[in-house]
């Protein structure tokens, strides 16, 4: 259609003011639903697939199909539209949505030999940096805590399956141990989608803005647990547990899940969220099994670490070793349980940003 003013039912859409109206009544709609409905008008009756609403409104900008799922509903929504009995807005399952009420083209009252007025705007109104940041980091925290809190009670089953000394309950061991990983995954989750979302609205490669973003979070994070912790231990006994996990770790790790996070959707296809969280949980356990191997430490590693420079301590995980042939916590338990520990803190995060994105279908 070569002008950028059209009509249907009892609506009017001006591309060049940017502006809906129906009979004389603007009709309130943001910068991309805006260009959504404009995009659908434009092709009148012609299938859009996600991919075009990607490249076309969000402009490179990594979104989950529940961005657009939400940006139909609103468009229905504002026209009156009922997904069940269309009258506006087709969906085509799976690939994607059509405009089937006629659409007439409008000449300018005032200048009709006027030059075509393009159909979108030359940039769209750039998304809230807040709402960006907060769709990420919140999440990011919950599935951390909820990765540490079972990475918590794994160790902390083991630790309570040996012998203890009197007055010391398996429950308590279990108990305090959650807390500690819970605390460490929840600063380190928020720490990693924070870095996400950041890497998300910076312009350019968007995987590699997300994995330098998971980076940056996971190392300040890491960088902060190992000071704090150090300083803990060197004021309250005396001496420093060496080293522990910190800002190696933090960057190693959340640079694989910021990049498994931008990859999932893109493998699988965003109406499967189980490809999303098994890329991330994948690129996670990759990283978790990679540090102990370049001499780093996840919190199975810190634990033996705590244990070692804390004779009288009951943290004891040696016996994990007999499992993979090993006198004590070896290199090769270290890297198996750093796998597993970067797995789920990955899968965690991912579960945990998906459901907070997830809307129903439109």
């Amino acid at each position: 259609m070569p002008h950028g003013r059209f009509r249907f039912d009892r609506f009017q859409l001006d591309t060049g003011d940017r502006l809906l109206k129906r009979d004389d009544t603007p009709v309130e709609l943001n910068a991309r639903y805006f260009d959504a409905l404009a995009l659908l008008v434009r092709e009148d009756g012609r299938l859009v697939s996600k991919d075009r609403f990607l490249d076309e409104v969000w402009r490179g900008v990594p979104v989950t199909d529940e961005a657009l799922t939400q940006c139909i509903r609103t468009i229905r929504r504002q026209l009156g539209d009922d997904a069940s009995r269309p009258r506006f807005i087709e969906t085509v399952p799976k690939h994607g949505y059509r405009f089937i009420s006629p659409v007439t083209p409008v000449l300018p009252e005032s200048r009709v030999d006027a030059a075509p007025v393009p159909p979108f705007a030359p940039k769209a109104a750039p998304v809230s940096p807040w709402s960006t940041l907060f769709r990420y980091a919140g999440p990011g925290m919950i599935g951390g805590g909820a990765a540490g809190v079972l990475g918590g009670l794994f160790y902390g089953l083991i630790v309570a399956a040996q012998p203890l000394q009197s007055g010391m309950g398996a429950v308590s061991i279990i108990l305090v141990l959650i807390c500690l990983t819970a605390a460490v995954g929840i600063l380190g989750g928020g720490g990693v989608g924070l870095g996400i979302a950041g890497g998300t609205m910076s312009p350019g490669r968007p995987w590699l803005g997300s994995t330098l973003g998971g980076a940056v979070g996971g190392m300040m994070i890491g960088g902060l647990v190992k000071l704090i912790g150090s300083d803990a231990f060197s004021l309250l006994f005396g001496q420093s547990p060496g080293e522990i996990t910190g800002a190696f770790e933090g960057a190693l790790l959340g640079g694989a899940i910021g990049f498994g996070v931008w990859l999932g959707p893109r493998i699988g296809g965003p109406s499967s969220p189980a490809h999303a969280v098994a890329v991330a949980g994948l690129a996670g356990g990759t990283a978790g099994a990679l540090i102990p191997l370049l001499g780093g430490r996840l919190m199975g590693g810190s634990l033996q670490q705590l244990a070692a420079s804390f004779p009288n301590s009951r943290l004891g995980i040696d016996r994990m070793g007999a499992f993979f042939g090993e006198s004590s916590f070896g290199l090769v338990s270290q890297i198996v349980t750093a796998g597993l520990e970067g797995a789920t803190f990955g899968a965690c995060v991912a579960v945990a940003i998906r459901l907070a994105r997830r809307r129903p279908v439109a």
